[in-house]
């Protein structure tokens, strides 16, 4: 009785401190990757209509670099603010690009098209960005077999760089990658998402960009979400010139 009496506190306790840590990385305040400026001198952001009306010469004075804004998803959605961020955000100095939502339930020919008839060509832009993960009932169980995304995925992205000229990122997270990914678009930059740690992918490639926190607060936007997409690029100023530089 003795040993229960002291055990049962200490599972409180526990339970208490895992509570409160969870709360603190819902609210933004505990991060787990902390990538520094040193390491990591190309930072930029990825925004949609969750952040509102954005004031872009505010948000591009927060020591950034470049800024992926929301296009569409699809074959038939379009951001409703995409339109605003193209447009001001390239009044600012940052880098911008554009991306698409890949949807396992329309072909990737069609989904092209929502694309190019909603994001303008601009010379000095970045790359066009599929993004592909697992949403909804979709998960690596349940999504379309790996030869039929493949197919609509290379279709969209064959579309997109004979469109723009320029060879589409792929922005991805651990499974996905691993199920689609891997060992097959090798000559596409990849955007990595992971939250938790620096990112290592399946087959062992470098990654271009990595999505590292959800939780960023920044100055410069008012929308119902709290909090912002935080990124770097892998590499100096002078590499990202040179690879993004146009």
């Amino acid at each position: 009785m003795q040993a229960h009496k002291k055990v049962y506190p200490l599972i409180i306790i526990v339970l208490l401190l895992i509570t409160g840590a969870f709360l603190l990385y819902h609210w933004g305040i505990l991060q787990f990757n902390h990538p520094d400026a040193e390491t990591y001198p190309v930072q930029g952001i990825d925004v949609s209509t969750y952040q509102g009306t954005i004031d872009w010469p505010v948000l591009a004075s927060n020591d950034l670099t470049f800024a992926f804004i929301k296009a569409t998803e699809g074959s038939s959605f379009q951001d409703e603010k995409f339109k605003y961020n193209w447009e001001n955000a390239g009044k600012t100095h940052l880098k911008v690009g554009a991306y698409h939502f890949f949807s396992y339930e329309t072909s990737g020919a069609t989904q092209a098209e929502n694309y190019i008839k909603t994001v303008p060509i601009k010379d000095d832009a970045l790359p066009p960005v599929v993004d592909i993960e697992f949403y909804g009932s979709y998960t690596r169980y349940t999504a379309p077999d790996k030869e039929t995304i493949r197919r609509e995925l290379t279709e969209l992205l064959n579309r997109l760089e004979s469109h723009y000229g320029k060879r589409p990122i792929i922005y991805t997270s651990t499974k996905p990658y691993a199920s689609y990914i891997a060992d097959y678009y090798t000559d596409y930059p990849i955007w990595i998402r992971n939250f938790y740690a620096c990112p290592i992918l399946s087959d062992h490639r470098q990654w271009t960009f990595w999505q590292y926190s959800d939780k960023g607060s920044l100055s410069g936007y008012t929308g119902y979400a709290p909090n912002i997409d935080l990124n770097v690029y892998r590499g100096s100023y002078d590499e990202f010139m040179a690879q993004f530089g146009y």
